[in-house]
């Protein structure tokens, strides 16, 4: 029997270790993030809409922790040599004007995309993600500051930590075909619509981060996105009502 002889050279360890721990971070979160047990026990403790806003809160700090700070720091352990910068993670002066400028095109354009996909009674079977019946002040801060932190772990992984060291090891348009593969895939729970929205979505934001060299493009375009999708339906959910200091009482009656 011929034997097997497995070598091992930077740009595989780099590129196994990477997948690997994009694969076992999502793995994780997701598992936790959807877990029936986790969720009870908020709702066990709390009355039902403190439940629904810590629960989801939970998950999407969860989700930045775990999709984001872990797998940014087993790649800082794993190589030392490098650093936040090597994974699009600072302040780029040369590009700063460039980031702003795509950053309000692209919202400019996905902004209404969102808003009338939002009203639509497919969206509103989960979103707001958070199903309190009675929105206050704090449950539409912590929407709001939930959703970033969860897509600043999430962006850090797919625009950063899976992108820029891919494309040193493997070139741009593997490490591109990688990125969209994986970024459509963690989106088939959320529908068809969503999966293939996600691929040329996914196909821009990659190609804007290589140009910039940072992850904030990606990460304030998805966040305009998110925020107006939650947003509208609120406003447009038929069960749920929301009384502001400086705004009227609307919603369900």
């Amino acid at each position: 029997m011929k034997a097997f002889t497995i070598s091992v050279d930077s740009t595989m360890l780099i590129t196994t270790i990477l997948l690997l721990v994009a694969t076992g971070s999502f793995i994780l979160y997701w598992f936790v993030a959807n877990s029936e047990r986790i969720k009870s026990r908020f709702y066990q403790k709390y009355p039902f809409d403190e439940a629904s806003r810590k629960h989801i809160f939970f998950t999407k700090y969860f989700g930045c922790v775990v999709l984001g700070i872990i797998p940014l720091l087993i790649y800082l352990l794993a190589f030392p040599n490098t650093s936040i910068r090597d994974v699009g993670l600072w302040i780029n002066p040369a590009t700063t004007l460039f980031s702003l400028g795509w950053t309000l095109v692209l919202s400019i354009l996905v902004i209404p995309m969102a808003y009338f996909s939002a009203k639509k009674p497919e969206n509103l079977k989960n979103y707001p993600q958070i199903r309190a019946k009675q929105w206050t002040q704090k449950t539409f801060l912590i929407n709001l500051l939930g959703w970033s932190l969860y897509l600043f772990g999430y962006e850090l992984l797919f625009r950063g930590v899976l992108f820029f060291p891919l494309i040193k090891t493997l070139g741009i348009w593997p490490a591109i075909a990688i990125n969209l593969a994986l970024y459509a895939t963690t989106h088939i729970p959320k529908g068809l619509a969503e999966t293939l929205g996600a691929i040329p979505l996914g196909l821009v934001l990659c190609l804007l981060t290589l140009e910039s060299e940072t992850v904030w493009i990606a990460f304030f375009v998805h966040v305009a996105l998110a925020w107006t999708n939650s947003l509208t339906a609120l406003v447009h959910h038929p069960e749920i009502q929301f009384k502001w200091k400086f705004f009227p009482t609307h919603g369900a009656k």
